[in-house]
């Protein structure tokens, strides 16, 4: 079995992350096992699902022999661990691309324009920043490399028995595709491999052509009949990133507003129209065509000595709303947005930085730090909060009363969970069921039944109005937070 820290390595530096890729080979049998003992899949007529957004695997020369000649008898990690340029898939946790963030930027005329051209300005867990990252400094990976799949066409790989093509969705979070155009950018591609004519080809060729999200990629693999009974006739539909895959099995609509509630805290919404920003990312919709908050969470609430999650929210309660005024910022890595350092940054009601907080006060920093960020931002996309919207929270945190009524009271939402807590993969299935049967049909209507949502909490005036005013202040201690870390940046560059 692959050994690894709650699924991935951390390297020496503290920056580099990176999860096996084995791991993710010996799940996908693991996964067939356990179903094969619970339904028919000989009646499985389509597949679809996510995987983690920005992870980039990397297949060599080996890889088309070896996927389309899987051995039945044999286990997945087995017959494709020689398909692999590198076993070690850099993974949303990484923040190791500093230098080559910088260098995407300046080489394709700066952020604000390559946040226009791919719905994101660069940021170190990016696909394409790790990319440049193994051009620069591990050739030879990028050398031996015949396709770059995202791990969600990773899996539609193992799952066809043949390179998969990326979708359109989870592409938009690589730093790589125009996202209006749907087609990789010429500029940030040759900004990849420091714009060598004969390499960018290579690049091209290597990722591959991006597809609609609804496109059928391929029959399922002889491999997964013969081991596990799928029928030779099952179409595999082409895999999304675990984000827009919630946004799909939430039936997220315009106007409403998503919180997942996961690993990484994200905030989920519908744009009708193409707003490119330096805050936030812009995706192309996996159903239309047209940071660490949980671990944060986790280590707080040990810090303040709270056994349970009970004992934790017995904790906040002991403070109001708004927290009398003191706020704090968690960060457990460097993070994107905002751009800081890792570290804890406690401020109290005079907007002085203090170096504690007491149990109570710490605890509800934490939720109603988290919070703001979301808002904050989502703000600053273009959203507006003042008049009362709709929240769907998803996620395994989506079941805990407390985090959900400070979410309805900073956002001015009536909070709902669905029936389901693992929406990424309900969108999966429902993307394959659509494609199956009502391909041409609109998506919402024909799968918005299938999710059943129950009110969990209702914004209270009184806090709205709290947190209308503290969001003010936040945002002002952010922007000190953050001009604290560029300082920190400019003195370390110096002693260098």
């Amino acid at each position: 079995m692959s050994h690894s820290d709650n699924g991935v390595h951390k390297h020496e530096d503290g920056e580099t992350i990176t999860a096996p890729v084995c791991m993710w080979l010996e799940a996908l049998d693991l996964v067939f096992q356990r179903l094969s003992k619970l339904v028919n899949l000989a009646a499985v007529r389509t597949i679809s699902g996510c995987g983690q957004q920005h992870g980039t695997v990397y297949w060599n020369q080996k890889a088309t022999s070896l996927l389309s000649n899987l051995n039945p008898s044999t286990s997945l990690r087995e017959s494709l661990q020689d398909a692999l340029a590198t076993i070690h898939s850099p993974i949303w946790m990484d923040s190791s691309t500093t230098e080559e963030c910088r260098l995407m930027e300046e080489n394709v005329g700066g952020p604000m324009k390559l946040a226009t051209l791919t719905g994101s300005r660069a940021f170190h867990r990016f696909s394409g920043s790790q990319i440049m990252k193994f051009y620069r400094k591990k050739r030879e990976i990028f050398e031996n490399t015949e396709r770059i799949s995202l791990v969600s066409s990773f899996i539609a790989c193992v799952l066809c028995g043949a390179f998969a093509d990326v979708d359109l969705g989870d592409a938009c979070g690589m730093n790589l595709l125009d996202v209006r155009k749907g087609a990789w950018s010429r500029e940030c591609l040759f900004a990849c491999v420091q714009g060598n004519e004969d390499d960018y080809e290579a690049l091209l060729k290597k990722l591959g052509t991006p597809v609609p999200c609804d496109t059928v990629v391929g029959k399922i693999s002889p491999y997964f009949c013969q081991r596990y009974g799928l029928s030779s006739d099952c179409e595999v539909v082409a895999f999304t990133g675990d984000n827009l895959s919630s946004l799909a099995g939430l039936c997220l609509q315009a106007g409403q507003v998503a919180v997942s509630l996961g690993t990484s805290d994200t905030v989920l919404f519908v744009l009708d129209r193409y707003v490119p920003a330096l805050e936030g990312h812009l995706f192309r919709n996996p159903v239309y065509q047209s940071g660490y908050m949980a671990f944060t969470r986790n280590r707080v609430r040990k810090e303040v000595g709270a056994k349970t999650w009970d004992d934790f929210e017995a904790l906040v309660a002991e403070t109001p709303p708004g927290n009398n005024g003191n706020i704090g910022f968690y960060f457990d890595d460097n993070e994107i947005i905002p751009t800081v350092r890792r570290g804890d940054y406690r401020f109290d009601s005079s907007k002085k930085q203090v170096a504690t907080f007491s149990k109570e006060v710490e605890a509800r920093a934490v939720l109603e730090h988290q919070s703001l960020a979301k808002r904050l931002h989502a703000e600053k996309l273009g959203n507006c909060f003042v008049e009362k919207g709709t929240m769907l929270v998803t996620g395994g945190a989506s079941n805990n009363a407390t985090i959900a009524q400070i979410l309805a009271d900073v956002f001015n939402c009536d909070v709902y969970t669905a029936e389901s807590t693992d929406s990424a993969a309900i969108g999966g299935a429902l993307r394959a069921r659509h494609a199956a049967f009502y391909k041409g049909s609109d998506y919402f209507i024909v799968s918005e039944a299938a999710v059943i949502r129950q009110l969990v909490a209702s914004p209270i005036l009184g806090n709205v109005e709290v947190y209308n005013e503290m969001i003010k202040i936040y945002e002002e201690l952010e922007k000190r937070v953050m001009a604290d870390a560029v300082m920190d940046r400019l003195l370390a560059n110096r002693k260098i």
